[in-house]
């Protein structure tokens, strides 16, 4: 029984450490480097003043009535 404490402490910490690395790891190209390729893709094509000019005709915008 002696030293049973800290063998399993080298065990669970061990265990803690690889699955929160495999957690990361699985997030990390599972969520956000997709996102990042959604993101730079939808910025790549993106036309600022075509969008605004659909809001203004649209009358989304206060500032800016739509004629």
């Amino acid at each position: 029984m002696r030293g049973l404490l800290a063998r399993r402490m080298k065990f669970h910490l061990l265990g803690a450490f690889l699955v929160s690395m495999g957690c990361a790891t699985l997030y990390k190209f599972g969520v956000a480097e997709p996102r990042k390729r959604a993101y730079a893709d939808f910025y790549r094509h993106y036309d600022p003043v075509k969008d605004f000019e659909a809001m203004k005709a649209a009358g989304v915008l206060e500032s800016a009535p739509a004629k």
